[in-house]
């Protein structure tokens, strides 16, 4: 039976609070991420995981032990504004313990994957509530265990295992009574400006010097559709992203030969063979990967549950040939040099990112998304239907896949040491793997490590093993597909029929090779218009990039005259715009008022940053505020999406979500994707005004 949780008050008197404060630099991320429609999020919230209960604990001491790890760990009393990057810490006693019991007939592996995974599904109202959420799974009336999820805005992947290590030693009495944990508030005077506007130019830079799309030509079927079957609609973009999970007990030991010989640790080693297996797969030699960090240098710092954790860039540099001892050698310096970037403000650094992708006329983002401490640890993330678990045919790993939803641009792997066995879990979008080959991916990386620790010297290849996919063509930028270009080209008005194709020579550094876009077009098309159109348009699919040239030809103009001349993107100034109809007004308005009082600190991006300026200044009202330009150049960052979306929902408008505000998008492509609130009936039956 399961019995009806006992659901906190929300509790919101400022007499419970004890102390308040600013979000930390890695706070905001995820204070930002909880706003994003959970189908497009990657990182899951809420974390969940669990513990055995040892015998003869009871239920009474359950609640003992969790009230005395809420009495020690503010983080699990915090609450966050809805509108602002402020944490407000409350007394022990503000609220009830967020606990409810479970009676099941046997608490087995299967009950608790499918038992986390309810409770992780779960909302967490982390502006009003206790930030954290707690199941005791009963069998026969003992309790056998207790599953603790968690959101991410305040205690991340580290605290939570911190904190059910603590709950374990609690019920088995073998600590003593625990004393204060630090807070992510106690680190605020720890966050040097000085160190983050060092750590976000290297993120930048990192960024301009890699190719973009290493993975994407190189897709197995390319049929779109995620089944691997060539069944699909044959679409480019994909239909969306699995996430799987492969566990190995022989791939524990092989990572530990491995890395003893190496003598590195084993997550560099997985790290290593992780960037092996693309450089093997793609042919590309240089590409950078984002691996997350823990910053819980000092040992006080380890046994707290608070948000620490934020990803450094690790820059992969192989050479064909190179044996992987070489290669191990390479990726331990890379990240040790990198780890030295481990401090930077998501805030800004995602606002001077978008108007770097806008200048280059790409979108940059990292190749591999790397974690060491892996995600879910016992279960998929919930949400997904289908979950189907497949053994492998050794019997010795298993893997699980659920339903794509939305894609995603970036692999992502996240490792896990558990006790005796190696857990991979992978996301990646269909469109870079398909389902076949999201899951051979794991199961190679484990072929690999075997094939290393049994002495094999496994040296990088001299070419792809996997040509890439036609239609793809190698910019100095990265993988572009001219066709998609000019896909886009031709959703602009005015344009009659265009060709893209690559352009240039390779002599000089004005003379290298680009993409030329010839286009057909009604009289007034310029190529300031069509620059534009294709930069509002980067993320429409995998592989657009701004072309170097366009080249116009007008209808109705001599045949003599009419190209006009080859027109180069530097030397494009998009005029221009201001707000005209009503959803842009608002949408000027609002940006206007979220930037009348300038962001703290100085700008993270210099004009010595490839693709780098000096941040722009506020607009003074909505006249100044530029349609032709992104939110990012009007200086609007992660901290000013959440009040920028109330004001429009205060103006009675809706259609856009918060990751919408972070991209390349100008304000006006925005405000057209606006549309009037639905009206909300009155409990009377009425609508309101």
């Amino acid at each position: 039976m399961h019995r009806r949780p006992e659901t906190p008050t929300a509790v919101t008197a400022s007499d419970t609070v004890t102390r308040s404060g600013p979000l930390t630099w890695v706070q905001q991320w995820h204070w930002f991420e909880r706003t994003v429609p959970p189908a497009r999020r990657v990182n899951p919230t809420p974390l969940a995981d669990h513990c055995h209960v040892p015998p003869p604990a009871t239920v009474a001491d359950v609640h003992a032990a969790l009230a005395a790890l809420t009495a020690r760990h503010e983080a699990l009393r915090t609450t966050v504004d809805p509108l602002r990057p402020v944490q407000h810490v409350h007394r022990a006693d503000w609220a009830p313990l967020p606990v409810d019991h479970l009676d099941v007939p046997v608490v087995d592996a299967a009950t608790l994957e499918a038992a986390t995974a309810a409770l992780a599904a779960r909302p967490i109202d982390p502006e009003r509530n206790p930030p954290w959420l707690a199941r005791v799974l009963l069998e026969a009336g003992r309790p056998r265990a207790v599953l603790i999820a968690a959101h991410h805005v305040l205690i991340d992947g580290w605290g939570l295992a911190v904190l059910l290590d603590q709950l374990h030693g609690q019920l088995r009495c073998a600590v003593a009574p625990l004393a204060a944990s630090p807070h992510p508030l106690d680190a605020l005077a720890a966050q040097a400006p000085a160190r983050a506007r060092a750590a976000e130019r290297e993120w930048l830079m990192r960024l301009a010097d890699n190719p973009t799309g290493v993975l994407t030509p190189f897709r197995g079927s390319g049929n779109g559709n995620g089944n691997g079957d060539g069944s699909g609609s044959g679409s480019e973009a994909g239909a969306g992203r699995h996430r799987l999970q492969h566990r190995s007990a022989d791939a524990y030991h092989d990572v530990h030969r491995v890395a003893r010989r190496h003598r590195v640790s084993p997550e560099v080693v997985v790290l290593a063979a992780l960037a092996h297996d693309v450089a093997t797969r793609t042919g590309e030699l240089r590409f950078l990967a984002s691996v997350v960090v823990s910053n819980r240098a000092r040992a006080a710092l380890r046994t707290g549950v608070g948000v620490r954790a934020l990803t450094v860039p690790v820059q992969i540099d192989l050479r064909p040939g190179a044996a992987f001892g070489e290669v191990v050698a390479s990726v331990a310096a890379a990240s040790a040099a990198a780890y030295r970037h481990g401090q930077w403000r998501p805030a800004e650094l995602v606002a001077a990112q978008a108007r770097m992708d806008r200048r280059r006329g790409v979108l940059s983002v990292p190749a591999l998304e790397y974690n060491c401490y892996s995600w879910p640890r016992d279960y998929l993330v919930p949400g997904y239907p289908a979950l189907a678990q497949h053994p492998a045919p050794d019997g010795s790993a298993g893997w699980l896949r659920s339903a794509p939803d939305e894609p995603c641009d970036t692999l992502y792997v996240d490792l896990a040491l558990d006790t005796g066995a190696v857990t991979l879990d992978v996301t990646v979008g269909d469109h870079l793997l398909d389902a076949a080959q999201a899951a051979a991916l794991p199961v190679r990386l484990c072929a690999l490590l075997r094939a290393l620790a049994g002495g094999a010297g496994c040296p990088v290849p001299a070419r792809p093993l996997a040509p890439a996919a036609p239609g793809w063509w190698r910019a100095p930028q990265g993988w572009v597909r001219p066709a998609a270009v000019e896909e886009v080209l031709r959703g602009h008005p005015g344009v009659l029929d265009v060709t893209v194709a690559p352009g240039g020579g390779t002599t000089g550094a004005d003379d290298g090779p680009y993409l030329v876009a010839r286009a057909r077009t009604a009289p007034g098309v310029t190529p300031e218009d069509l620059h534009r159109h294709v930069l509002d348009h980067l993320d429409a699919a995998p592989g657009v990039l701004a072309p170097g040239r366009y080249v116009l030809s007008p209808v109705g103009h001599p045949p003599h005259r009419s190209t006009t001349a080859t027109t180069g993107t530097r030397t494009l100034r998009v005029p221009r715009r201001p707000p005209v109809t009503g959803a842009e007004r608002a949408l000027a308005e609002a940006v206007a008022a979220v930037t009348a009082v300038a962001p703290d600190g100085p700008p993270t991006d210099s004009p010595d940053v490839p693709g780098g300026r000096a941040r722009p200044d506020g607009p003074d009202g909505p006249d100044a505020v530029d349609l032709n330009r992104c939110l990012a150049e009007h200086g609007v960052t992660l901290l000013a999406v959440p009040p920028l979306l109330a004001l429009l929902h205060r103006s009675g408008l809706t259609g856009i979500a918060p990751d919408d505000l972070t991209g390349t998008a100008s304000l006006g492509r925005l405000a057209a994707t606006l549309e009037p609130l639905p009206p909300r009936a009155h409990r009377g039956g009425g609508t309101s005004p």
